[in-house]
This record gives C-alpha cells, structure tokens and sequence, in this order.
C-alpha cells in the first residue's frame, strides 16, 4: 500500500512538472512588442529612447518616446508621456496625456491632454479631457472632469471635482470643489471649499450653493464648532442631565451691554450696520455664553442660550404682571362694590329726603288751612299776622 502511494504522488508530480512546462512555454516566444527588462512597447517610435528603464508601457505612437531610464511608467495614447525622461510609476492615458512631464513621479491622467504641461509635478491625479492641462510643477492635486484644475499652474493639494470646477486655479492652495464649475471664483486664494458654489477669491472660506434664498418652514439651526465639525443641538429630556429651574441665573442678562458695530474690511468691505454684543464683554459677565477659538480666546456669543435666558425673564415678569393683574381685579371689585354700596345709601337717603319733603309740604298745607279757619274765625289783626308768620315759616321750612 505505501508503495502504490509513493507511485501514485511521483506521477501527480511530474504531471505538475508537466503541466508547469507546457505553460512556460506558452509564452516562449514572447509576444509582440515585448522587451527586456519587462517593457512592453507597440506603436511608431514608442519607448524610443529606451535605456535602462525597466517594466514601462508604451502603446500609441511616441508614447514614452523620451524614457530613459525611468520604471514602471504606462502610457496608452498618441505622445502620452512624450518627453518623460526619468519619472517613474506615471499613468497617462489619452491622446498627449502627461506629454510634457520629464522627470516627475507617481502621476495618472486619463484623458486626452490630461496633464498636458505638467513638467516636475508629482502625485498628481487628472481623470477628463483636459484636466489639469496647465499644471507644471504644482503637487498632489486631484481633478476629476473636463477642465477641472484648467488653469491650475504652480498650486498644491487642490482638489476638483466636476466640469470645469476649481477651473480659473492659478496658484492656490489646499482648495476643494465639487460640482460643475464649482470654485470658478477662486484663482490664487487657499484653503477655500466650493460645494455647488463658485466662491471667491477669500483664503479659508467656504461656500455651499442651494441654501440662500432657499426657504425651510421646519427644521433647525446648524451649529460649527472651533474644529468645524457641524451639528446640531437637541432638546430631548432624554439626552440631557441635573435638570432644573433657571431662577435668577438669567439676572446676568441685565449686565449685558447691547451695541452697534460695523465688521472690519477685510470680513465686510460694505461695513454694514450690526447689531449685536462683544464676546469679551460677555466672558467677562458669564463665560458660558461665549464660544472659544481653537487657541481658547472669546470668538463669538452663544446667542441660543441668551434667548433662552430672555424667555426665562420674560416669564418672570409675565407672573408678576398676573399676580399685578390680579391685584387690580381685587381692588377694582372693592370700589365697585363700594360704589355700589354708596349709591344704595345715597338712594335711600333721598327716598328719606323725599318722604320728608311730602310730610312737610302736607304740614304746611295743614297749617294753612288751620289758619285760614282762624281767621274766619276772628279776623282781628293779630291773629291775622300770627297766621301769615306761621304760612311764612312753613314756606321757609319746606
């Protein structure tokens, strides 16, 4: 048994043998176009000057017609890497793609013309006719559609991507755009981010289109923090901790000293009019209504919880107004019901004045009618007078 298995593996292992040889020489000649040092080269005047350069790709005519000893260059198109001399690991795809680069490395262009005058730029990503046409020595730029980067010379770091975006980079820095013909408005400014937006030529900014003008009946305010991170805040009992009653800790609000300013040129050449408070100012009153910069210095008002405290004085003097407003009722039933109380008597006394009135009128009448008999009676002269006296009396006593 254990020799029928040493027979057994002896022959699986020739068949091997066997089979590994067939494959070698599958490609034994080797194939058109192919040369020493793993170069690969087909089409008029490809990989020309060819020297010691090792595993370069040259298929269109002129393709990597200067290489000499650069490595591991692949150039498909007509003049694509044309005068590359001695970078290595370069992609250029497309008709003059990366033609005139000559000694720098780790670059891709996919498109015709991508690249076009770039010299000693290097890591350089270029994906669309066109792209980064005009870049010569500017580093580690990535633009990615039709003239994205076009103009883009001596800049480093910038990213495009989208028709034409970041188009007008002459010699800026750092700057992202996205969209078509985003950035448009940035030429030598760095640090500046495009989304949708044509920007300007203002060094760490930031433009985002589709949000001016653009009305929202729901949703929330987006807050920024010192390291740009965006987010928003949330009022949900369940995210929050050691929840209690403000009281008089929105007494701060008092000490608060409102002004008008105008920003500096450099942030608004306009200058126009603000309305607002000094963050200093505020620290100095309350420093947790201040928002720090990244070197810890006061950099603007938290303006949210200032309204929140506005609403909480707001309500304390809201309850003094009811408890006032209820004050007031009070004392206005107290006078109407005094007033009612005295009209009352006031009528009561005049029924009296009345009654009295009639009871006097009546006596008088009386009298009179008593004297008259008097002095039918005896119409001497002195009875006479006593009788219009006692008349005159009554008159005079109503």
């Amino acid at each position: 048994m254990r020799h029928q298995t040493i027979i057994l593996t002896t022959i699986l292992f020739e068949l091997a043998c066997f089979a590994l040889v067939q494959t070698a020489q599958a490609v034994n000649p080797p194939p058109d176009g192919g040369y020493p040092g793993g170069n690969t080269a087909e089409g008029q005047d490809a990989l020309f000057s060819l020297t010691d350069g090792d595993h370069n790709t040259a298929i269109g005519a002129n393709a990597l017609y200067s290489n000499s000893i650069g490595g591991a260059n692949t150039a498909t198109g007509a003049s694509a890497l044309l005068k590359n001399t001695i970078g290595n690991r370069n992609t250029a795809n497309g008709f003059r793609a990366l033609e005139n680069n000559t000694t720098a490395s780790n670059n891709t262009a996919n498109g015709q013309r991508a690249l076009f005058r770039n010299t000693t730029g290097s890591f350089n990503t270029a994906n669309g006719d066109s792209a980064l046409l005009n870049n010569t020595t500017g580093d580690g730029n990535t633009a990615n559609g039709i003239n994205a980067l076009l103009f883009n010379q001596t800049g480093n770091r910038n990213t495009a991507v989208g028709a034409g975006a970041l188009f007008n980079n002459l010699t800026g820095n750092g700057n992202v755009a996205l969209g078509n013909q985003a950035g448009i408005g940035v030429s030598n400014a760095d640090d500046v981010i495009c989304i949708g937006a044509p920007g300007n030529n203002l060094s760490h900014s930031c433009y985002i289109g589709n949000i001016f003008n653009q009305t929202s009946v729901n949703g929330m305010p987006v807050l920024i923090t010192s390291d740009n991170k965006l987010g928003t805040n949330t009022s949900s009992k369940r995210f929050k901790e050691g929840i209690k009653p403000m009281n008089q800790a929105s007494d701060a609000l008092f000490a608060l000293k409102p002004v008008k300013f105008h920003y500096k040129k450099e942030i608004d050449p306009v200058g126009t009019s603000q309305f607002g408070l000094v963050a200093e100012d505020v620290e100095a009153i309350n420093p947790d209504l201040v928002v720090h910069d990244q070197e810890g210095k006061p950099y603007s008002v938290r303006y949210d919880q200032v309204n929140a405290m506005l609403l909480n004085e707001f309500l304390k003097q809201h309850r003094k107004v009811e408890e006032q407003q209820a004050t007031i009722a009070e004392l206005k039933s107290t006078v109407a019901r005094q007033r009612k109380d005295s009209e009352a008597t006031a009528a009561q006394q005049q029924k009296e004045i009345e009654a009295l009135t009639t009871t006097v009128k009546q006596q008088t009448l009386q009298i009179q009618k008593v004297s008259a008999q008097l002095a039918a009676a005896s119409p001497s002269r002195g009875e006479f007078e006593v009788s219009k006296g006692v008349q005159q009396m009554a008159l005079n006593n109503p």
